[in-house]
């Protein structure tokens, strides 16, 4: 692989960072999703919970579209959800003859437990792993993604 001009053989191409981000932030979702304490929700639950309590109220077709799933896969995960009273369902205002999503109290606090047992288990993580120069050079390469993605 050609390396471009003004690079040194210790300065990584842009293809060897993608591919080495990529992998670690896929490999750090994983075990993001697998700390959660709701484990009786899906990580498709989980997502579109936190999409309807991040977004407000959504049809399912909007939902099913967000999610790059059918509408019928979408109705099935919203029935789960709404039978465990995390989710429930309103007419639509602007269309009376289609339903709107929306999180339920307990939904938000369930969520809220998701959330904070991924956070728990990270912070436990780096204070276990990292010393605090290291602990700085992770918050420098955070910084650096969150303008990769444009946040």
């Amino acid at each position: 692989m050609t390396r471009p001009s003004g690079t040194t053989p210790a300065d990584p191409t842009a293809e060897e960072v993608a591919h080495q981000l990529a992998s670690v932030v896929g490999r750090l979702l994983r075990r993001l999703r697998s700390s959660s304490a709701e484990s009786l929700l899906t990580p498709t639950q989980r997502s579109v919970l936190a999409r309807l309590a991040d977004g407000g109220p959504a049809t399912t077709a909007d939902l099913a579209r967000a999610e790059f799933v059918r509408p019928q896969s979408m109705r099935l995960t919203l029935n789960a959800l709404e039978e465990q009273g995390l989710v429930e369902r309103a007419p639509d205002p602007a269309d009376g003859r289609k339903a709107v999503m929306s999180v339920t109290d307990a939904g938000s606090a369930a969520l809220a437990r998701v959330r904070a047992a991924k956070r728990d288990w990270l912070a436990e993580a780096v204070a276990a792993e990292l010393d605090g120069p290291q602990r700085r050079t992770v918050a420098e390469a955070a910084g650096l993604i969150e303008r990769l993605i444009g946040s």
